[in-house]
């Protein structure tokens, strides 16, 4: 029904955005992701929308590009994932992150969402692995995820995410930190540029 939004920002939290088009305010659900990146209040902005329909009332929700809205689609695919639990997930994880976490199969960092639980997180990785394979962002190497030596193309890529899982990231934050790295830097090297990733997000 509706393609996206453009208008100006009049009201912003943690999980809603108000957008003012042609003299009406649009209240819009959307993610953490989105929230930093379209502006402040007095900014113009333009969401993708989607338009979900219960029961008990009608709810938009909007993202800042296409690919965040096609990764909220497709968790909301996802028997047991309503777009508010889709809409966690997204304010916890990238799509990039998102995508490497459910091609590598890990669960843990899915549950980082508010109200996301294991057993969700597992039917995430599951019934969306095929999908997402297909779909993960060309600057990380898929062939990391799917090699027969492991995750990783050298010792010391795997010593990096190693010692940042050690350090508390988890192996997913880890993993796509230390992805866009040289593999044949030391470890330390790794660490220091990995740790230097994550302290920008």
């Amino acid at each position: 029904m509706f393609y996206s939004l453009t208008g100006k920002i009049v009201y912003s939290d943690i999980s809603r955005v108000a957008v003012e088009s042609s003299g009406i305010a649009f209240d819009v659900s959307t993610s953490l992701n989105t929230l930093k990146k379209i502006g402040n209040i007095g900014d113009t902005a333009t969401l993708y929308t989607y338009l979900a329909v219960r029961e008990d009332g009608v709810e938009l929700f909007g993202f800042c590009d296409q690919e965040e809205l096609q990764y909220f689609k497709m968790l909301i695919s996802v028997s047991g994932v309503g777009p508010k639990a889709a809409a966690s997930i997204l304010s916890a994880l990238t799509p990039e992150m998102l995508a490497l976490s459910i091609t590598a199969g890990d669960v843990k960092s899915i549950t980082k969402a508010q109200g996301v639980g294991p057993k969700i997180a597992q039917r995430i990785v599951i019934e969306l692995k095929d999908k997402v394979s297909k779909l993960v962002p060309a600057k990380i190497n898929t062939e990391k995820l799917t090699s027969s030596q492991g995750l990783y193309p050298t010792e010391n890529t795997e010593e990096a995410v190693n010692a940042l899982m050690a350090l508390g990231y988890s192996h997913s934050d880890a993993s796509h930190a230390v992805a866009s790295l040289d593999p044949a830097n030391s470890v330390e090297n790794l660490i220091k540029q990995a740790l230097r990733n994550l302290a920008r997000r």
